[in-house]
């Protein structure tokens, strides 16, 4: 037993300090993504707090207040058109049990005059748009803006046509697939390999485990975005529909695990953006930065904005 020891301490040692240091000089092993775009202001669902979600007129503002992304989620209407709208069924949305799958573009609903924030309960939205925008509409308006489009449902058909026009409005550099199921992701990837992708969940519990298992250093990564939740807004600003994700400890301790300065460090020196959302509040803006995001993600784009400028006028 002790001469196993004489040999694995060492080599575990070594292990250890090898890892160590490709954690913090990846680019020994790793050539640096080089994307076309590098966004420290994102605008959540185009800006949801200050005017109503997924609406020409919520991206027109935030784009007036200086975002460099617009974040939104896509579905597809029965005649086929891509229609940007975080939810299928459109109860929450218009107070309408309907799902956007069964009508046509023209039939959509509009939405509620008052909208409440997902990530910040108690707060409204408002304004004078209340017409479901499509992706096409905004890609014509905001031809220069980086856009990460999350695609929630396994429909090839969808995947297709936001692929189509992406390739269509010659965006494929700076449009992110994003999707919280590795299975879709998958058929991203396969439907258009040229634009950049995000973790999904899976992947991202992957990533954890290599990280701390100090293989990470030695791993190459496809993905040019991780874009996660920055924890301490649950249950404070933002009410899980999960149980288990009211639990203050368990809130505690997924914190610990996931918001490590070093791995997103890692990230960052490796050319992969770490995007954190939800935050809206100037404490949480901050608790982002100093953990080691490299964007922020918000509902509200005039209080990120007088946020950073407050911040670089005191350096």
């Amino acid at each position: 037993m002790s001469s196993i020891l004489y040999f694995l301490l060492p080599a575990l040692g070594g292990y250890t300090l090898t890892s160590l240091y490709l954690l913090k000089n990846p680019h020994i092993l790793h050539k640096k993504k080089r994307t076309a775009f590098y966004c420290t202001h994102i605008s959540h669902r185009g800006g949801c707090g200050e005017r109503i979600e997924g609406t020409m007129e919520a991206f027109t503002h935030a784009v007036e207040q200086g975002t460099q992304m617009l974040e939104l989620d896509c579905h597809l209407t029965r005649d086929g058109h891509v229609v940007v709208s975080h939810d299928e069924n459109l109860m929450r949305q218009t107070g309408h049990n309907v799902t956007i799958s069964s009508l046509n573009l023209q039939d959509l609903p509009s939405y509620k005059e008052r909208l409440e924030v997902t990530f910040y309960v108690g707060r409204y939205s408002s304004g004078t748009d209340r017409k479901f925008a499509t992706l096409e509409d905004v890609f014509k308006k905001f031809p220069e803006i980086p856009i990460s489009i999350e695609i929630k449902e396994n429909n090839h058909r969808l995947i297709e046509k936001v692929s189509d026009l992406v390739k269509c409005y010659n965006r494929e550099q700076t449009t992110v697939w994003a999707c919280v199921e590795n299975s879709i992701m998958k058929k991203c990837q396969r439907t258009n390999s040229s634009m950049p992708y995000s973790f999904t969940m899976s992947r991202g519990v992957v990533l954890l485990l290599l990280f701390y298992s100090g293989l990470l250093p030695f791993v190459p990564l496809g993905e040019s975005l991780l874009q996660f939740y920055l924890l301490c807004i649950f249950n404070r600003t933002f009410i899980p529909k999960k149980r288990i994700l009211r639990n203050r400890l368990v809130i505690f301790l997924l914190e610990k695990i996931t918001m490590r300065k070093s791995l997103f460090k890692h990230l960052a020196a490796r050319g992969i953006q770490v995007h954190l959302f939800v935050c809206n509040e100037d404490e949480d803006i901050k608790a982002a930065l100093e953990v080691g995001a490299t964007g922020v993600m918000t509902d509200y784009p005039s209080v990120l904005s007088s946020y950073f400028c407050r911040n670089r006028s005191q350096e």
